[in-house]
């Protein structure tokens, strides 16, 4: 079975007492140990499927998705904290969490690492959903075609649909 990767992402969390944001370094540990969650990946914050279809889904779903046995729901895409951040004040999500991955180390240790020079991304994630118990994949929901430069972009297996039915099944 798959291990999710051992990685320290770089967040940007508000301070309780000042209100500020500070950095906090939560670590894979952090988000998987001794829970089972429900993660997706998407090629980048404020793009049109990502924004509009995968994370506003994920979370209207999301209490259904936890009523299935499920702790939290994260998103992670190779961005960094300020954008993620931004993202989700746009976004005005209630119930996802979404964690930065900037340096894209997380996503290149699950091997989903892209490029997606072709539309001047540089390096992303392909996108991908996943369930995950105490850091192991328990299974994967992958667009098909994963490739650099592909010229399209895949979405229906990473679906929140998708991962709902599988925890229901």
């Amino acid at each position: 079975m798959r291990q999710v990767p051992d990685v320290t992402f770089k967040l940007r969390t508000r301070n309780s007492e000042s209100g500020e944001f500070d950095w906090s370094y939560p670590t894979t540990d952090d988000y998987f140990k001794n829970k089972r969650v429900v993660v997706f990946s998407l090629p980048g914050a404020f793009t049109p499927t990502c924004s509009n279809n995968q994370v506003p889904g994920f979370d209207v779903l999301h209490d259904q998705i936890v009523a299935e046995g499920v702790d939290e729901v994260y998103c992670v895409s190779c961005n960094d904290a300020f954008v993620m951040n931004a993202w989700a004040e746009d976004l005005r999500i209630k119930n996802v969490k979404l964690i930065p991955d900037g340096s894209c180390e997380f996503t290149n240790g699950m091997g989903m690492l892209v490029r997606k020079d072709n539309v001047g991304f540089g390096a992303r994630s392909w996108r991908y959903a996943m369930v995950v118990d105490d850091g192991t994949v328990e299974r994967m929901f992958v667009e098909p075609g994963q490739e650099d430069d592909h010229g399209a972009d895949p979405y229906g297996e990473s679906a929140p649909e998708k991962v709902l039915e599988y925890l229901k099944s």
